[in-house]
């Protein structure tokens, strides 16, 4: 297991305050020696504010890329090497919606959001629409296609989650939690195992074992620097090699092949065993099935036995949203706002975190290979999609309440 990264909460402030990315920053640094010498490999520092509209205050639009890239140079300097702004909120004004683009087409680290749903506020069609109008926009600003990795819809996403694009800081006092790479130890459970059981009893004692070595370093540092320790988001992210591949994961249960039936099932048994796991909880805490990060995920989905709805659906049981889908880059406005509003209205209805981090493909049609020069990523293809506009109502403007589907 790997920690994919110490992400800092922490508020800047507008203008910005560099002491606190400074201290932040040495914090990040110790902390990140403090695991490597506890046995852990930590692969990236990150950074996460308020979200941005509440950063400048709301008649201070017109400052966002200067925000952005301001916080981007001074985390440079500090070594944090990847920064999230935090989501834009129906409630925030509409000139904040419409600067993420430039934020992210004038910086190369900077991640953002919109949240498209939230308990108590419901499914904003208007941010759903927003949504799909700025992954268009991101793509259309040139190159690959590649810098929509750094924006996503968000749904029921709460603070102190520390992947990305999902992380934002809720206030109070500064604090820190852990993002895993942990894909490999429910790999490693399913290949010894002779039994069901077997293989959950093996997952929860790896899990908590983990989570009980990474809880008592982060205690320790946290208190003597006086950061907060907020948890650990053990969503095992799967890394492009089979030893550490959810898919492989699900193979090895049994099923013929991921994305085709038998997957659900194998996917809910995973989760399952995660959440009997106990161990200080921030963030989704679900399956990752990020489609470009999983060498196995990646190669069903390019033969065609994966698909965005087959992905939506295990989000209901186990996942946390539809993550690195490569898309075919006519797809419009549109057809991308019906897949962002049926991501938002299962989380709502389940209330659970889910975010949509879709990534049409300039020039490539479903089917077509892709592949991107980051680490992360594995070659894949271009996924087909069953989507048109949304018409009628769901092309409004209003927003709707979903009662959570226990509630009485």
């Amino acid at each position: 297991m790997n920690i994919r990264a110490i992400t800092i909460f922490a508020d800047p402030g507008w203008p910005l305050r560099e002491e606190v990315i400074a201290r932040a920053s040495r914090f990040a640094r110790e902390a990140k020696e403090a695991f490597e010498a506890g046995g852990f490999s930590v692969q990236t520092i990150r950074l996460a504010t308020p979200p941005f509209p509440d950063l400048l205050g709301p008649d201070h639009a017109a400052q966002a890329v200067q925000l952005a890239q301001e916080i981007e140079a001074a985390g440079f300097v500090g070594d944090i090497e990847y920064i999230s702004l935090g989501p834009a909120r129906p409630s925030h004004a509409a000139a904040f919606v419409e600067v993420i683009p430039d934020m992210i087409a004038a910086t190369q680290n900077v991640f953002l959001s919109i949240m498209v749903a939230e308990v108590g506020h419901g499914v904003s069609l208007l941010a759903v629409r927003q949504s799909a109008q700025a992954v268009q926009r991101i793509v259309a600003a040139g190159g690959d296609g590649s810098a929509s990795l750094r924006f996503a819809a968000l749904a029921c996403v709460p603070p102190g989650t520390p992947f990305m694009p999902a992380a934002y800081f809720g206030g109070g006092p500064a604090g820190f939690a852990l993002a895993t790479e942990s894909a490999d130890l429910l790999v490693g459970a399913v290949e010894v195992a002779h039994t069901l059981a077997e293989v959950r009893s093996q997952i929860v004692q790896s899990v908590e074992e983990a989570a009980r070595r990474c809880a008592a370093i982060a205690k320790n540092i946290g208190a003597a620097a006086k950061f907060r320790f907020f948890g650990i988001d053990f969503s095992p992210a799967p890394f492009p090699e089979q030893a550490r591949s959810l898919g492989h994961a699900v193979e090895r249960l049994g099923v013929s092949k991921a994305g085709w039936h038998g997957t659900l099932a194998a996917a809910a048994f995973l989760a399952d065993a995660l959440d009997r796991a106990e161990f200080p909880r921030a963030g989704f805490c679900g399956l990752f099935m990020p489609v470009l990060e999983d060498v196995v995920l990646a190669a069903r989905a390019g033969e065609g036995a994966l698909t965005v709805a087959d992905l939506l659906l295990y989000s209901a049981v186990c996942g946390a949203g539809l993550d690195t889908i490569p898309l075919p880059g006519d797809i419009t406005a549109d057809e991308l706002a019906a897949i962002i509003l049926d991501t938002a209205a299962l989380a709502l209805r389940l209330n659970k975190p889910l975010s949509a981090r879709l990534m049409p493909v300039p020039g490539k049609v479903a089917g077509d290979e892709v592949r991107w020069d980051f680490r992360y990523f594995a070659p894949g293809r271009v996924l087909a999609y069953r989507s048109g506009p949304l018409a009628g109502l769901l092309a409004g403007v209003e927003s709707f309440e979903l009662a959570e589907r226990n509630a009485r």
